[in-house]
């Protein structure tokens, strides 16, 4: 049973908010209760509409909380730029052992790493087509050994590497065949240390050993009417239980498999109510809330739009959705004990 808690964000240029944020991250050890969501949108700097800079890039660091109104911002680190530090396009977020932050880019063809706190300590990463080169790297998950998996998405490939960019592995190769990959996105791992890619084109998401041997398919190419498709797919996480969640981008949901790849069900969004900090802007806007008075069918809000990213939250039993356009998470508590309460007819 997935149990909608509540959700967290709003559109804003810095502080208390996230700016088409695209992926996301929790923290591990003295950090678990931090978590990172990369934002790449653009912001509006003056009233000529194409005045834009992109202060909305950045990483932010927040804590989420156990309900509405207990989250908090901690801080924004990294800015627009090809600097050391700066980020172009990140494209996904990932937290080693140690607490150390992992940022990929698109467009820079390089990976970013912090510490905790956002303080830049290196990067690495070379443009191109050979082993440990990268084109388009965006999904980035580490295993247990530190160790770093990336779709390496314009290569249409999965490449292994160390947390100090040594180049470990390559496996996959542009096709729909098993085993291809065609332009992979998100990027998961399970317990067992098996991989799991959002296989974007190809509408599907396969299950890989950790030494990259196809192991499973699962998903089908569709446009939400059936149980179990897929509409180019951006990213997977998998629960402790081995269940798969998968962000079914085009068709504006979240799809929910067994370990086994059979289907669970679909969660579409539920964010009847508008989270902490949205309020505390709408409030302060008698305009904005006249306007809202006037919806005229306000579930339209509370879907999921075009979600990018998701990430289970072991700790806390609950799944964490980057709800990319609604510039929101959406936060589900997994309840393992739910039972149907019996009827006296």
């Amino acid at each position: 049973m997935f149990d909608f808690s509540h959700a967290v964000g709003r559109s804003a240029a810095s502080g208390m908010g996230f700016r088409v944020p695209v992926a996301v991250a929790i923290g591990t050890g003295a950090g678990a209760d931090a978590t990172y969501v990369v934002n790449r949108g653009y912001e509006m700097v003056s009233n000529v509409p194409w005045n834009r800079t992109a202060l909305g890039v950045r990483i932010s660091k927040v804590v989420l909380g156990g309900v509405s109104g207990e989250e908090e911002f901690v801080t924004d680190f990294s800015t627009y730029g090809d600097a050391p530090g700066q980020v172009i396009w990140p494209a996904g977020v990932a937290v080693d052992s140690q607490g150390m932050v992992y940022v990929t880019d698109e467009w820079l063809n390089r990976i970013s790493v912090f510490d905790g706190d956002g303080n830049f300590l290196k990067c690495w990463g070379a443009s191109g087509d050979g082993n440990g080169e990268l084109n388009g790297p965006s999904g980035i998950v580490i295993d247990p050994q530190d160790d770093l998996y990336i779709a390496d998405t314009r290569n249409h490939r999965v490449q292994k590497f160390s947390k100090e960019g040594a180049h470990l592995a390559t496996w996959g190769g542009f096709g729909s065949g098993e085993g291809q990959l065609d332009s992979p996105w998100g990027i998961a791992s399970d317990s067992d240390g098996y991989i799991y890619v959002a296989d974007h084109m190809n509408h599907r998401v396969q299950k890989f050993t950790p030494s990259g041997e196809f192991a499973a398919s699962f998903g089908s190419q569709g446009t939400g009417t059936g149980r179990g498709e897929l509409g180019r797919p951006s990213g997977v996480a998998v629960d402790s239980d081995g269940d798969v969640y998968v962000c079914d981008w085009s068709n504006d949901r979240v799809q929910v498999f067994g370990p086994d790849g059979r289907f669970v069900t679909s969660l579409l969004g539920d964010a009847h109510e508008l989270s902490h900090w949205a309020k505390m802007t709408v409030s302060t806007n008698p305009d904005l809330v006249r306007r809202r008075r006037e919806v005229k069918d306000p579930q339209v809000e509370w879907r999921f739009s075009l979600p990018a990213d998701l990430v289970f939250d072991t700790v806390h039993q609950r799944l964490i959705v980057v709800d990319t356009q609604r510039m929101r998470l959406q936060i589900y508590n997994k309840l393992k004990d739910y039972t149907i309460p019996s009827r006296t007819l």
